[in-house]
C-alpha cells in the first residue's frame, strides 16, 4: 500500500512525481507495551494466576465499594493464562505495528490505554459484579482506529485492506458471542467504540495531511500515556508480589 502524501498538485505534475515506499519502522511503542504486559505476566506466574487476578485484577466490587479505582487500569495489565496473554500479545504486535507504520506512532500508547479504560467502564456498566482481566480492551481500540483509517484514506490503502479490517473486527465479536461468559464482550466493544472515536477526532478530514505527523503535543502525550500504562503494569506486579 502507499502512504504517501502529497500536497495537491495538477495531474501533469502527478506524472512526474516518483513516489517511493517509506520504510517500515521498528514498532517500539508495540514491543515496549508488550514487553511490560510480558513482565507483569511473569509476576502473575510467579504468585500464582487466581490469586494475581484476586489482588489486581478488575474485581468490580471492589472497585465501587473499596475504592480501588486503579483495578479499572491493573485489570488491563493482567491475564487469565498464557493462552490469553500469548493471542493478546500477538494481535497487539499484528496491528501495533501497521498503526505505527500507518500514523503518528505516538498515538497509539494514547488510543490502547483510552480504550483500556473505556473498555473497562462499558465493562462495568453491563456487569457490575463480575471480574475482568485483560489487555483486549486497549487491543480493539487499535482496531477500530486502523479501521476508520483504512476508509479515511481509502486512496492510500488497498481494498483488502479495508475488507480485512471489517473481517477482524467481526471475528472478534462473533468469538465473544460464541464464548459468551468466558470473554468480556462489553469491554472489547467499549475499547472499539474508543479507538474508533478518537481516530475520527485525530485522523485529519484533509486527504493530503499525513496523520503520521503528531507535533510536540501529541508525541508529548503519547510518552505520557505510555508512562501511565508502564507505571501501571509496574505497580500491579507489585501489588501480586505483595511487595506494597
Amino acid at each position: 500500500m502507499s502512504v504517501n502524501y502529497q500536497p495537491a498538485t495538477e495531474p501533469e505534475e502527478v506524472e512526474q512525481q516518483v513516489f517511493e515506499q517509506p520504510p517500515i519502522p521498528f514498532p517500539t511503542y508495540t514491543v515496549v507495551l508488550i514487553g511490560a504486559i510480558g513482565c507483569v505476566f511473569a509476576a502473575q506466574l510467579k504468585a500464582g494466576l487466581t490469586e494475581s487476578v484476586e489482588l489486581a485484577g478488575f474485581v468490580k466490587p471492589l472497585f465501587l465499594d473499596a475504592d480501588q479505582y486503579w483495578r479499572i487500569l491493573t485489570g488491563a495489565a493482567l491475564h487469565a493464562g498464557p493462552l490469553h496473554v500469548a493471542m493478546n500479545c500477538y494481535a497487539f504486535y499484528s496491528f501495533g505495528k501497521v498503526f505505527e507504520f500507518l500514523s503518528a506512532r505516538a498515538h497509539l500508547p494514547i488510543v490502547f490505554l483510552l480504550a483500556a479504560v473505556g473498555g473497562g467502564l462499558l465493562s462495568l456498566v453491563a456487569s457490575p459484579t463480575g471480574t475482568s482481566v485483560g489487555a483486549s480492551g486497549g487491543i480493539l481500540g487499535v482496531i477500530g482506529y486502523l479501521a476508520v483509517y483504512a476508509f479515511r484514506r481509502r486512496q492510500f490503502v488497498s481494498p483488502q485492506f479495508r475488507k480485512d479490517m471489517l473481517i477482524n473486527i467481526g471475528f472478534v465479536l462473533v468469538f465473544g458471542l460464541v464464548l459468551f461468559g468466558q470473554i468480556d464482550n462489553f469491554a472489547h466493544i467499549g475499547g472499539l467504540l474508543v479507538g474508533t472515536a478518537y481516530a475520527f477526532l485525530q485522523i485529519p478530514t484533509d486527504e493530503h495531511t499525513d496523520p503520521r505527523i503528531s507535533g510536540a503535543a501529541g508525541d508529548i502525550a503519547g510518552l505520557a500515556a505510555l508512562g501511565v500504562y508502564m507505571a501501571t503494569c509496574v505497580f500491579a506486579a507489585l501489588v501480586i508480589l505483595r511487595l506494597v
